[in-house]
């Protein structure tokens, strides 16, 4: 099945059926309440959290350390924030894991398989060369 068809298709379809199940419990003018309290709580927590992460990544820098993880923490955070904003309760949790530091590292080291390499490593496919041009520039 495509991707594309679940993702601009299911989700919503999934969503228009949570909301209508909520509110079928809660009442309509709750469930909405409700997804516009979700949309401002998580806006305001991924500005602390990315304020965290910013001024993690400057005291990386000023060690002299690559911020790789506070580059991808960054990113999930920006996710997380459009994913709060869109209303809906599924992009709301799915949003709200990635805010939650131990939830979103889980999150990106499941995405993102870290493969460590070794010199000693006999699988590498990596040659050792050197170039060497018997010809000068010629005129």
């Amino acid at each position: 099945m495509n991707s594309f068809f679940l993702l601009f298709i299911g989700i919503p379809a999934l969503e228009i059926f949570l909301m209508i199940k909520v509110g079928g419990h809660i009442g309509a003018l709750n469930t909405i309440s409700l997804i516009f309290l979700t949309a401002i709580i998580g806006i305001y927590f991924a500005k602390i959290q990315g304020i965290k992460t910013m001024q993690s990544g400057i005291v990386n820098l000023y060690q002299n350390k690559v911020p790789v993880n506070e580059i991808l923490s960054g990113a999930s955070i920006a996710i997380a924030a459009i994913l709060l904003i869109i209303p809906g309760f599924l992009t709301d949790t799915i949003g709200f894991l990635l805010l939650i530091p131990f939830s979103r590292n889980f999150l990106i080291n499941i995405f993102i398989k870290k493969k460590k390499f070794s010199n000693n490593d006999s699988k590498s496919k990596t040659l050792d060369g050197e170039i060497v041009e018997d010809k000068k520039d010629e005129l």
